[in-house]
């Protein structure tokens, strides 16, 4: 590890069966502008050639690789917090990449307050082999953003950097969820911490179709569990109407899902769940519109 009086930053990247881009993640970690870092790799278990690719970061001490039995992500990424070393922590899934300022655009800002819990950024999306992609682009907002943030997770994972200390706080990541683990962490830490975007590119997200994400229906399961656990918890946290939006919003993303799956009956009473919610979604709306026109909605 470097002799620096910088913070140093654990990054945990979590890998099952990524060989090949694996070191293309942890080479991102460690080429950063910003000189403080650990990678903390965790081998969940994996039975490609995972374990003879990361033997090239025997001699690198800024590289702590973990090899355990296949238990998840969820297990994996929690396991990572425990063994990092770093004040700040950040995350970097094995298929995407860090661009080479990031830590350096985010550490002092996150050191400067602190109320503020996370600092998040802007991604771009790459192909399966670095070509870069059409990215959506969403309102990200800062400050206290729980009522907006139930509604829609757009704290994208590997841009953030955070503070070990509240990852203990709030326990890491709620093992009962395979996925949107995130998501249910950075609800709960919005409900203490203030949350900052900034609008440059950080990181370059891989999309291919190996990927957890394409696991539309068990991510929904997921989705739909973090939020009404959360609401049951947090009560106080958002408003009626915030509530309501978020329901909304959660049935309308299932509806679809059901459409672009030939389940038009399932899809309609997602639909009909979300106008309960809340009869003037504009999302919901403007899905009804492109449907009932023969259009794709989304």
């Amino acid at each position: 590890m470097k002799n620096t009086q910088q913070p140093l930053v654990s990054v945990i990247t979590a890998t099952y069966n990524m060989a090949n881009y694996v070191c293309e993640a942890i080479d991102s970690i460690l080429n950063q502008s910003y000189p403080a870092v650990q990678c903390v790799v965790v081998d969940d278990g994996s039975t490609d050639s995972t374990p003879e690719v990361l033997k090239r970061y025997d001699d690198d001490s800024r590289v702590k690789v973990i090899r355990q039995t296949n238990a998840g992500q969820t297990v994996a990424k929690n396991h990572g917090l425990r063994e990092a070393d770093g004040e700040l922590i950040g995350f970097c899934d094995a298929d995407d990449r860090w661009r080479p300022d990031k830590l350096t655009i985010q550490v002092p800002l996150l050191l400067a307050d602190s109320t503020t819990g996370v600092i998040y950024g802007n991604f771009q999306c790459i192909g399966p082999e670095g070509q870069n992609l059409e990215t959506p682009v969403w309102k990200c907002p800062s400050g206290r953003i729980t009522g907006s943030l139930l509604a829609d997770n757009v704290v994208h994972f590997p841009t953030v950097l955070t503070r070990r200390e509240i990852l203990h706080e709030f326990e890491g990541f709620d093992e009962n969820l395979s996925m949107a683990i995130d998501y249910d962490l950075w609800l709960r830490i919005s409900t203490r911490y203030a949350f900052i975007h900034i609008p440059e590119v950080l990181v370059d997200y891989r999309i291919w179709g190996g990927q957890m994400s394409n696991r539309t229906g068990e991510r929904l399961e997921n989705a739909f569990r973090m939020t009404g656990n959360f609401l049951e918890r947090h009560p106080e946290s958002v408003t009626a109407a915030q509530a309501r939006r978020a329901w909304a919003h959660t049935y309308v993303t299932r509806g679809l899902w059901h459409l672009r799956e030939g389940r038009t009956r399932e899809a309609i009473s997602d639909f009909k769940r979300a106008f309960n919610n809340r009869p003037w979604d504009m999302r919901l709306w403007k899905t009804l519109v492109k449907w009932g026109l023969g259009r794709s909605p989304e």
